[in-house]
């Protein structure tokens, strides 16, 4: 009876049996073909138009500025910029800022704010011919800020002393470990002050905004979508739709086709955790969030 059941089972159980056994090499076969697929599915119809993604805590710029450079290409004739972060670290707001406005100079970027456009992810946006913003995001917070915990009564506590080498009378200018004096926070108000001076400028000059009036604009005020477009800091509130749809008329092109996502690539991206090393940089630099 028992090889009767094991006859008519058997083409289940050898199937089991080879995936079991095949698993990881039926995975990577799946991955390959998901990467043709992907690739054949570009060559048939070759996109004219590409949207780029911001999205989160800006602490590095790599990989935005890698897809700003692909839409450099040729065939690219438009950019639709898609923002939804609260801002980040300074040096790679600035990046990105930078690489749309030279984007720009070759093809039409519209910029939307999904959720969020705030600080550096704002300062990331506004080169773009056009900002246009979801009814219900927030924009601005034009400021700059540096933080760090005073942990001296903590350490007190447990009964460690910090020991220190130092040379240079401002090198420990922002230390956890006691209390700023006031020389240190002058120096470090120094570097905040003519941040913020950049940013300001930057932002009235992009925007044709009068500096004059940064008082309305800037200092970390934070608006809805209908507040920053009358203060001048977006050009229309409206829908992922309409910012498409305005990609495409700034284009000029006569049958839009949008490049999609590498299937594969997104695979991969999610596979890769680089947060902890990005935090703790993040943490050790000050930031315009």
């Amino acid at each position: 009876m028992s090889d009767f059941f094991k006859k008519l089972f058997s083409p289940i159980t050898a199937t089991l049996d080879f995936i079991q056994r095949y698993f990881k090499s039926l995975i990577f076969l799946l991955l390959i073909l998901i990467l043709v697929a992907s690739s054949k599915e570009q060559t048939l119809q070759k996109p004219n138009l590409m949207k780029i993604e911001l999205f989160g805590a800006i602490l590095d710029a790599k990989e935005v500025l890698n897809k700003i450079e692909e839409a450099q290409k040729p065939n690219i004739k438009g950019v639709l910029f898609v923002v939804n972060s609260p801002g980040g670290a300074v040096a790679p707001s600035i990046e990105i800022s930078m690489a749309i406005k030279k984007l720009k100079e070759e093809k039409p970027v519209v910029a939307y704010a999904a959720g969020t456009m705030a600080s550096g992810s704002y300062y990331a946006s506004i080169w773009a011919d056009k900002i246009i913003a979801n009814p219900g995001s927030v924009i601005g917070s034009i400021g700059v800020i540096f933080e760090s915990a005073n942990i001296k009564k903590l350490i007190d506590k447990i009964g460690i002393e910090p020991q220190i080498v130092k040379a240079g009378k401002y090198k420990e200018a922002g230390t956890p470990f006691r209390e700023w004096r006031d020389f240190e926070k002058e120096e470090i108000k120094k570097v905040i002050y003519d941040t913020y001076d950049m940013f300001v400028k930057d932002v009235a000059n992009a925007r044709k905004l009068d500096i004059k009036n940064k008082d309305k604009f800037a200092e970390a005020h934070i608006f809805t979508a209908r507040q920053a477009k009358d203060v001048g800091l977006i050009d229309k509130v409206g829908t992922f739709y309409e910012a498409k749809k305005e990609v495409e008329a700034l284009s000029g092109v006569t049958k839009p086709i949008w490049k999609k996502e590498d299937r594969f690539e997104k695979f991969l991206e999610k596979l890769s955790d680089e947060t902890s090393a990005k935090i703790v940089s993040f943490l050790l630099g000050y930031q315009l969030f």
